[in-house]
């Protein structure tokens, strides 16, 4: 078993009501190097353990974006700048960004949008790598979306930034709907398109099933999977879908290994 490292809590971006980015820093001396669509094992000393993307820059300090829906995530919201938590990892594989010369299509919806924003940044630092770069970003109200005044930066810097919302709010003057209703319009190469998915798996049933009628290859078509997972290891078995164990197979997986389990109820 991995022990975990202690690492401080440098800065705290409060993303909305209930979610939350942390920037931390290694106190024993190295700060942990990951691949994008990796995650840590998040320890909160005396209350537990929980897998939580790294949604950070792979070339600056460890970044990661929590959502306060559980015991532990909710007491790590209470953490304060200076405080300590315990960080196993990284685990688990990566986006495939060894592609060149073909359009980057990323589809996220709610928090789902974390582990891909390393991918961004990766797009961002790499410009002549992909020939298009798009972002479909899709939440349920405005005051759900993340990394808002992020997102205007990456605009500039000639990413097409489209996001779309379930219901509207006083002054939203954007795309109302599922994300999904955005894709036929994104797709200019279909067969020379590199697509990743992160969301509610619900969505991303419907939206490779989009993706598919508009002539995306199976083979280009990824995504990242995350649910129950406790060990990281494989060992305790509670992320287990089908053949695989998601900690330690996945996260990440290309569609066609996963498209014989991900439609099965309650599985």
């Amino acid at each position: 078993m991995i022990l975990p490292k202690r690492y401080a809590i440098d800065a705290i971006q409060q993303e909305t009501k209930d979610t939350f980015t942390w920037t931390l820093s290694s106190l024993d001396g190295q700060d942990s190097a990951f691949l994008p669509g990796q995650f840590h094992m998040i320890y909160d000393f005396g209350y537990g353990e929980i897998p939580i993307s790294i949604s950070g820059d792979p070339q600056k300090k460890l970044m990661h974006t929590i959502r306060a829906v559980g015991p532990i995530t909710s007491h790590l919201q209470k953490l304060s700048i200076g405080e300590e938590v315990g960080i196993r990892g990284p685990f688990g594989t990566h986006w495939p960004l060894e592609n060149i010369g073909e359009d980057l299509l990323i589809i996220a919806g709610g928090v789902g949008i974390a582990p891909l924003r390393p991918v961004v940044y990766h797009a961002l630092q790499n410009p002549l790598q992909y020939c298009r770069r798009t972002l479909l970003y899709g939440a349920r109200t405005p005051s759900d979306l993340l990394y808002v005044q992020e997102m205007e930066q990456w605009k500039k810097s000639g990413f097409e930034v489209y996001t779309t919302v379930d219901h509207a709010e006083d002054r939203w003057n954007g795309h109302v709907g599922v994300v999904t209703a955005l894709i036929r319009k994104a797709l200019i190469r279909p067969k020379h398109t590199l697509t990743l998915l992160c969301g509610p798996e619900v969505m991303m049933q419907f939206a490779i099933q989009e993706l598919l009628r508009g002539g995306v290859d199976e083979e280009r078509i990824y995504l990242s999977l995350e649910r129950n997972m406790e060990c990281a290891i494989g060992f305790c078995g509670h992320c287990q879908l089908g053949p695989y164990f998601l900690c330690k197979d996945g996260p990440i997986f290309s569609y066609p290994k996963l498209k014989k389990w991900m439609y099965i109820r309650e599985l």
